[in-house]
C-alpha cells in the first residue's frame, strides 16, 4: 500500500520537512540490519485523535533496544510527546505512526557499539494492512516453507528491523502462491506467527495463541489487547502450543496486530477454517475491538492517549 505523504518527521529532536528527511547511505543499520522500530496506530475518537496503547508501545522500543544493546539517547516521556507532536503538526486523525531507531553515519564494520543512534518518527493515513475484504470476510494463509527465527539465533523478543527479512521472505512467498498471508513455524515445528501477526485459533470457545517464549514470536501489544478483551467477555483464554494440524481443524482463527488490527483467517493451506466465514467470537472480539480504539469502551479507555 502506497505511503501518502504528510508534513512532517519528527527526527532527533525536530520536526523535519517530509522531503527533507532523508539519512546518509553509509547509514550502518541499512548495511547490517541493526535497529528497532514500532508500529502504532492513531484512531478518530469524538475527543479528538488518540493513539492506541502509545507508553506500551514505546516501552517495548526501549525493550528491543536494550536487548539489542542500543541506548535510546531520549527517555520514554520524551518520545511518547514527540509521538503526539508529529500526530498533531500533520494533523492526522486517523493513520499509522513508525518510530524508528536506528544506528547513523560515520562508522562501518559489524561493531556497532561507535555509532551514533538516531530515532525517527513518521506517521500517515494508512488503512487496515490486510485489506476491508480481508477484515469483514477473512483471508487465505499458508504454512510458509520459510522457519520463524531461533531465540538464540535471532531474538524473537525484539522489534528489530533486520529480522523482518524472514518476514518479507515468508510474505512474498505466500504471495506468489495466491494467499493473503503467512504462518511461520519455529525451528521445532510449531506454530509461532504470521509475517507480521500474532495469530489466535478458537477451539471448543477456547481462545488459544502460542506462547512468545516457545513460539518465537513478537509479543503482540494488540495480542495482549484481544486477551484482554476476550477475558472481560468471559471467554477462557490460554498460551499453549500450536502444531499445524490445529490450524486445520479449529473452530474459528484470527490473527492480531497494529497494522492488520484483527483479522479473520478463512482458511489454511486450502482447508476452510470452520464454515470459512468469521465465527461468532472473532466477530465478537473483532466489534469489541474496533470499538476500543475508537473510545467507545469506558472500561477501557485507559488505552488510549489522546492528542490534543
Amino acid at each position: 500500500m502506497p505511503i501518502t505523504p504528510t508534513k512532517y518527521i519528527w527526527m532527533d529532536g525536530e520536526l523535519t520537512p517530509w522531503e527533507d528527511a532523508k539519512i546518509h547511505v553509509l547509514t550502518h543499520t541499512l548495511h547490517y540490519g541493526v535497529g528497532v522500530f514500532e508500529g502504532i496506530r492513531a484512531y478518530k475518537t469524538q475527543d479528538g485523535p488518540a493513539i492506541f496503547r502509545l507508553r506500551d508501545h514505546i516501552r517495548r522500543l526501549y525493550n528491543s533496544a536494550h536487548i539489542y544493546g542500543i541506548t535510546i539517547p531520549f527517555n520514554e516521556s520524551d518520545l511518547v510527546d514527540a509521538t503526539k507532536i508529529t500526530v498533531r503538526e500533520n494533523n492526522i486523525d486517523s493513520g499509522y505512526i513508525r518510530p524508528i531507531v536506528y544506528l547513523g553515519y560515520g562508522e562501518m564494520g559489524l561493531n556497532p557499539l561507535p555509532c551514533q543512534v538516531n530515532v525517527a518518527i513518521a506517521t500517515w493515513p494508512w488503512g487496515t494492512y490486510l485489506g476491508d475484504e480481508g477484515v469483514r470476510n477473512g483471508v487465505r494463509v499458508k504454512v510458509s516453507s520459510w522457519r520463524r527465527h531461533d531465540p538464540n539465533a535471532m531474538p524473537g523478543a525484539a522489534k528489530g528491523t533486520g529480522m523482518y527479512v524472514n518476514s518479507a521472505l515468508a510474505k512474498v512467498e505466500a504471495i506468489h502462491a495466491g494467499y493473503d498471508e503467512a504462518v511461520l513455524l519455529n525451528p521445532q515445528g510449531f506454530v509461532s506467527e504470521c509475517t507480521g501477526e500474532n495469530i489466535f485459533i478458537v477451539k471448543n470457545k477456547k481462545l488459544i495463541t502460542p506462547p512468545t517464549s516457545l513460539g518465537g514470536a513478537l509479543e503482540g501489544i494488540t495480542q495482549d489487547s484481544i486477551m484482554t478483551i476476550a477475558k472481560s467477555h468471559g471467554y477462557e483464554t490460554m498460551e499453549a502450543a500450536i502444531v499445524r494440524s490445529d490450524l486445520y481443524t479449529c473452530d474459528e482463527a484470527f490473527l492480531t496486530g497494529t497494522a492488520a488490527e484483527l483479522v479473520p483467517i478463512k482458511s489454511v493451506d486450502d482447508r476452510t477454517v470452520g464454515t470459512g466465514t468469521p465465527g461468532d467470537i472473532t466477530k465478537d472480539l473483532q466489534d469489541t475491538y474496533f470499538k476500543c480504539v475508537k473510545g467507545e469502551v469506558k472500561e477501557f479507555q485507559s488505552w488510549l492517549e489522546f492528542v490534543k
